[in-house]
């Protein structure tokens, strides 16, 4: 790292990880760490762990967390950026009032200046700029995981709206449906996320034969991760294929509507479960979505670039830039 650039840190908190990296010149990664986001405890053991997780990506960096010019943050909730403060997290148990994250994780980082932004926003900002986005003008990023988080890009901007532009996980795909975590009914999330096909395939176990649970007790899991899913699949695992066939349906109906209204360039899909499941089940959603497209808007389908870390490096961006950086 040169005296004349700067590191910044970005964390992607997620429903079952925190990625953490630190950047440099052109975002490239030059220090990363990965935890499992806790489970009990609230928001404060998540910034406990966020702490952790960005200490230990500095210090793969071979950088004092000083040495950071700040923290950006991505964070699935409903986010005040300019009190730094986060209300709603729906996919991260016990954390259900507003809470002061960024003061907070800064008082535990030692005054350190911390960022936040959507967790998907940010990860679609690192795509436009340095992933499958990139020269795009337009372009639709879905990011199916633990939930469905998406972001917009238009006229070569990203689309922030009044804070929640790009939202396709709360896209109705079925009027009076099932109720979301979001407290809304008939969301793409409540038929797509990872964590409503897990309470399915719960309900199914009790009824059919399925090896998700035996698969994720053997890697010593407590969810159902897109590792798993992805190995339910490659055994042949009847339960898996249905629920994840519902599940692109219903991405199906959602993309395909966006696409109409928006007319955009491109989808990009990312991650975990579309970067695991991969460039097959890429063209499955393209095909569910086709129905539901008007034929003039048909964009072409790609998946993200930039992985895992997509979402941190995002993140990093939220840290104001000095020169050279």
């Amino acid at each position: 790292m040169t005296p004349s650039s700067l590191a910044r840190g970005g964390l992607d908190l997620g429903g079952t990880k925190i990625q953490a990296v630190v950047t440099g010149r052109a975002a490239k990664v030059v220090g990363h760490a990965r935890r499992d986001t806790p489970r009990r405890g609230g928001a404060e053991a998540v910034v406990r762990d966020l702490a952790i997780t960005i200490r230990e990506a500095a210090a793969d960096a071979g950088l004092r967390l000083s040495e950071l010019g700040g923290v950006g943050v991505g964070v699935p909730g409903e986010i005040d950026m300019g009190e730094g403060t986060v209300t709603q997290v729906a996919n991260i148990e016990e954390w259900e009032k507003e809470y002061p994250l960024a003061a907070e994780l800064s008082n535990a980082l030692g005054g350190l200046p911390v960022s936040l932004g959507n967790d998907v926003t940010v990860a679609v900002e690192a795509e436009r700029r340095y992933g499958a986005g990139r020269g795009l003008r337009s372009f639709l990023g879905v990011f199916w995981g633990t939930g469905v988080g998406g972001g917009l890009v238009v006229d070569g901007r990203l689309l922030r709206g009044r804070g929640s532009a790009g939202e396709i996980g709360h896209v109705c795909v079925k009027s009076g449906g099932r109720r979301c975590a979001c407290g809304l009914r008939g969301c793409l999330e409540a038929y797509a996320g990872r964590a409503a096909l897990e309470q399915r395939a719960r309900r199914e176990a009790r009824r059919r034969k399925t090896v998700l649970f035996d698969l994720m007790r053997q890697r010593g899991r407590d969810r159902l991760t897109s590792g798993i899913w992805l190995r339910a699949l490659d055994a042949g695992d009847a339960v898996a294929r249905d629920l994840l066939d519902d599940a692109v349906a219903a991405l199906g109906v959602g993309i395909g509507s966006a696409v109409t209204l928006l007319d955009v360039e491109a989808v990009i899909v990312g991650g975990g479960l579309g970067e695991r499941l991969g460039p097959s089940w890429l063209k499955r959603i393209e095909k569910a979505a086709r129905p539901h497209t008007f034929f003039h808007t048909r964009p072409v389908y790609r998946l993200a670039e930039l992985g895992d870390m997509g979402g941190a490096i995002g993140a990093s961006l939220l840290v104001p830039a000095r020169r050279g950086a």
